[in-house]
């Protein structure tokens, strides 16, 4: 038995020439070529005008925007009724979870900040002042010992 294909077929092709085989793939790959072009005719669109430029209303004398070069003041009395929480905080702690379900009434957590220290006044969650504790009328209320300058304030939130 040799290894040589019993009929010419078997490696040529059906039809029993490699020709023949190329011409048929190339006839169907034109083909589906050709029903890709009449499937997607359809869906072209004729040429549209040409558009326009758009056009706006001058909207007059606005208040002007920030960083404007031309020295205008600002209004700011939109933001003056915008509320804001401020909070005093006394001290943090960390503690991982198994002593966390072991608190109960009564138990005591060590804070990180010493007695007598000043503490934070944060308004929505940035550090504004330092302050110590009062009482006012039956009430805690916080003496502002030092406030952070507004450039201060910013390059922290860099």
């Amino acid at each position: 038995m040799s290894d040589e294909p019993e009929n010419q077929n078997e490696t040529t092709g059906w039809d029993g020439g490699s020709d023949n085989l190329a011409d048929d793939w190339a006839a169907a790959l034109l083909e589906q070529q050709e029903a890709a072009k009449k499937m997607t005719a359809p869906l072209q669109k004729p040429a549209s005008p040409k558009p326009e430029p758009a056009t706006f209303e001058d909207l007059g004398k606005s208040a002007p925007a920030a960083g404007t070069a031309k020295g205008e003041d600002i209004n700011l009395d939109v933001l003056l009724d915008v509320p804001v929480t401020i909070a005093m905080e006394i001290g943090r702690a960390k503690i991982n979870i198994r002593n966390l379900l072991q608190l109960t009434q009564g138990s005591v957590i060590e804070l990180e900040r010493l007695a007598g220290e000043p503490m934070d006044v944060l308004v929505n969650g940035t550090l504004i002042a330092h302050g110590e504790v009062v009482v006012v009328n039956d009430k805690f209320g916080i003496r502002l010992t030092d406030v952070i300058s507004p450039a201060e304030r910013v390059r922290k939130l860099k």
